[in-house]
């Protein structure tokens, strides 16, 4: 099953590969990459548009694509 994604914009780069992340609904929360983005090195930078899946209670999140 395909988890829903919602989009937003990396603010700030945290310790240990944790992002701060502003939704498109204005939400603030932080979210660590997934273990793809991982493997093959993707960096995330401050400005760079993501798509995210959320946890059920929404307050964090797995970045799965860089674009």
């Amino acid at each position: 099953m395909k988890e829903p994604q919602v989009k937003g914009t990396v603010t700030e780069v945290l310790p240990d590969q944790l992002f701060r992340v502003k939704l498109e609904d204005g939400r603030q929360i932080v979210c660590y990459l997934a273990g793809k983005l991982k493997m093959n090195h993707i960096r995330c930078l401050p400005g760079d548009t993501v798509s995210i899946v959320l946890s059920p209670d929404g307050n964090k999140g797995r970045i799965v694509y860089r674009g």
